[in-house]
């Protein structure tokens, strides 16, 4: 059986979906979700094959919520959505297909069978994922896991961030968060505007920045408002010295 994951803030759009995929022999709905945070936590505990994802939802949106999956836990995605941009942009990050609506029944067959043909082809989410980190404008707020739980976090929260091979370390005020992404990808996501890197594995919200001091061969310390210091290379000296006289 293919399992999905029904996610729509409006109840009766939320509703047709359900009933029109029980209807299908070979699928069940695992779950619905009416807000992109419940939706993000449906998915981490359920485990879906297939997510049907409105765009615009509460607390994160259905392409927010595509762009901060883990890659190789990924379900398959299908946008569901009012509004014709926002359908291209669907396409865009490499979704199994989206539902416009208001869709009827011989559109939603076809979805349906897109879904099955990709998964008999072992075809997995993670390229709408990669490419809706590549192209989805800097976020706000970060997804991020909470014991057994996920929340959100402001990405102005964020003091520093720290690489540790295939993972990240957040730092926020109060917490530290483990993320399974590369740095690269991180600051791609959260936007150049707030971070800039100092280290090959590190990066800092400039915000947070209260003074430098010179080492030597071009080295310096960064001190941040909460006491830390981090040691900046004199490989990214210059961009950061340009970004903090902007």
């Amino acid at each position: 059986m293919i399992r999905a994951l029904v996610a729509d803030d409006e109840a009766p759009a939320r509703e047709k979906l359900e009933r029109w995929l029980s209807d299908q022999p070979d699928m069940v709905v695992a779950g619905s979700a009416e807000d992109g945070m419940s939706a993000a936590q449906c998915i981490e505990q359920l485990r879906p094959d297939v997510a049907f994802l409105d765009i615009h939802m509460p607390m994160l949106s259905g392409l927010q919520l595509a762009a901060q999956l883990e890659t190789s836990r990924a379900p398959l995605i299908v946008f569901v959505t009012a509004y014709d941009e926002h359908a291209v942009k669907a396409f865009d990050l490499n979704a199994v297909d989206y539902l416009l609506k208001p869709y009827d029944m011989e559109r939603f067959a076809r979805t349906v069978q897109r879904v099955r043909e990709r998964l008999r082809a072992d075809d997995p989410g993670a390229s709408a994922v990669a490419i809706g980190r590549e192209r989805a404008p800097g976020c706000e707020r970060l997804l991020v896991p909470d014991r057994e739980r996920l929340q959100l976090v402001d990405a102005a929260s964020v003091e520093w961030l720290e690489a540790d091979d295939n993972y990240v370390h957040v730092h926020t005020s109060g917490r530290t968060y483990l993320l399974r992404r590369t740095l690269q990808d991180l600051l791609s996501q959260l936007g150049e505007q707030r971070f800039v890197r100092i280290h090959r594995s590190t990066a800092v919200n400039l915000a947070c920045i209260a003074s430098l001091t010179p080492l030597f061969k071009g080295d310096y310390e960064v001190h941040l408002h909460n006491g830390r210091t981090l040691r900046l290379s004199r490989r990214y000296r210059d961009a950061l010295f340009a970004r903090m006289h902007q």
